[in-house]
């Protein structure tokens, strides 16, 4: 699994250094193909309940599961997040990013910090002896705490010989019972909280898979695969 998490964030920095106003997405679908090929390794996503790429890619108001396509045209402004995994010998890495293009505002800017920085302070609650609540209530109060909405209806997940295995890991503390599951040393969770400037509701493009903010606010995305250790988290696709 480290490995394969190792793969993922380097496509992921090859994918980052090609963000430019003037791109189409479908570029970065292309960088993932080819280096996919390189690593001799599978798209985790690609044929996924029918997705059709190797790539999310989702651009400004669009939360995740955005298709790359040639006709989307990154420009100057605008933040891109993609989300993307492998398979390498039988094991699944995924991770994701959010990245700006050219010079972002301010509000998008931190709307980035904010959410990578939600997404830290929940990995480091990712420790045995804590509950699944304690990695969700770090994301929610530090996102809510900037007042960004969390984003309710996508939630991060156990991840191993599966792309998504249990548990679900919600972003903000459910009502549930269940959410207070006890987090053990040999875990790996995908934590990957989505946070929006608007509202936290979302609407599914006529595709079937896009997200996107239902009042078409800026949304980041980011996301690590994290192992649970005796000794704390460690975080897989961290280069």
């Amino acid at each position: 699994m480290r490995e394969a998490n190792r793969i993922g964030a380097l496509i992921l920095d090859a994918m980052g250094e090609a963000v430019a106003s003037g791109v189409p997405t479908m570029r970065f679908e292309e960088i993932a193909q080819d280096m996919c090929r390189d690593f001799k390794v599978r798209p985790a996503f690609q044929g996924y309940y029918g997705f059709p790429y190797a790539l999310c890619c989702s651009v400004n108001e669009e939360v995740v599961h955005g298709f790359p396509s040639p006709r989307r045209i990154l420009r100057e402004g605008d933040i891109v997040s993609f989300d993307f995994g492998v398979i390498f010998e039988g094991f699944f890495g995924d991770c994701a990013r959010t990245y700006g293009v050219g010079a972002i505002s301010p509000e998008a800017e931190k709307l980035m910090r904010v959410t990578r920085e939600s997404l830290m302070l929940g990995i480091e609650q990712a420790r045995a002896g804590n509950t699944l609540n304690d990695v969700s209530g770090a994301i929610q109060r530090h996102a809510e705490g900037h007042g960004y909405a969390v984003i309710r209806r996508f939630v991060g997940h156990g991840i191993g010989r599966s792309l998504h295995e249990k548990p679900e890991i919600p972003n903000f503390v459910p009502a549930l019972a269940s959410a207070a599951l006890p987090l053990k040393a040999g875990m790996v969770l995908a934590i990957e909280p989505m946070l929006a400037i608007g509202t936290h509701e979302v609407d599914i493009l006529a595709d079937n898979w896009t997200a996107v903010t239902r009042d078409r606010s800026l949304s980041a995305h980011f996301e690590h695969s994290v192992a649970i250790t005796p000794q704390g988290p460690d975080i897989l696709s961290l280069l």
